[in-house]
């Protein structure tokens, strides 16, 4: 990994992520936020109570997805894996972290309802 695509995974920003479609095999790519939280890459979304987001269905079915750095600091397309996080307390302690930087204090409704994974990037942060 290049010391500007490790420097661009230091910093909270909007990227895109592809992951393989469950039912069709086929790419599918959106635009979402990345977190770094101490370290930790973490992505989640608004809470929804009505229904599960496709990009996480995807990545339940093959935790495989691409990174798409999009700038300021690098544009790459980095492979990495998902890891669904289930666990209330590590929710809740993620959770709080991207309520920060989103300035949102509805976490109890953030840790029920909404997606988040922790992505992991061979040789990232070492």
């Amino acid at each position: 990994m290049d010391s500007s695509t490790r420097n661009a995974l230091d910093h909270s920003q909007v990227i895109d992520i592809t992951t393989t479609g469950r039912r069709t095999g086929q790419p599918r790519r959106i635009e979402i936020f990345i977190h770094n939280l101490a370290g930790r890459l973490v992505i989640s979304g608004m809470p929804r109570r009505d229904r599960t987001r496709a990009w996480l269905h995807n990545l339940e079915a093959d935790p495989a997805l691409t990174l798409h750095l999009k700038g300021p600091h690098a544009v790459a397309d980095v492979p990495a894996r998902a890891r669904i996080v289930t666990d209330l307390a590590e929710r809740r302690e993620l959770l709080e972290g991207v309520a920060r930087n989103w300035k949102r204090t509805d976490v109890d409704e953030m840790v029920a309802f909404s997606p988040l994974i922790e992505v992991s990037v061979e040789g990232y942060p070492a």
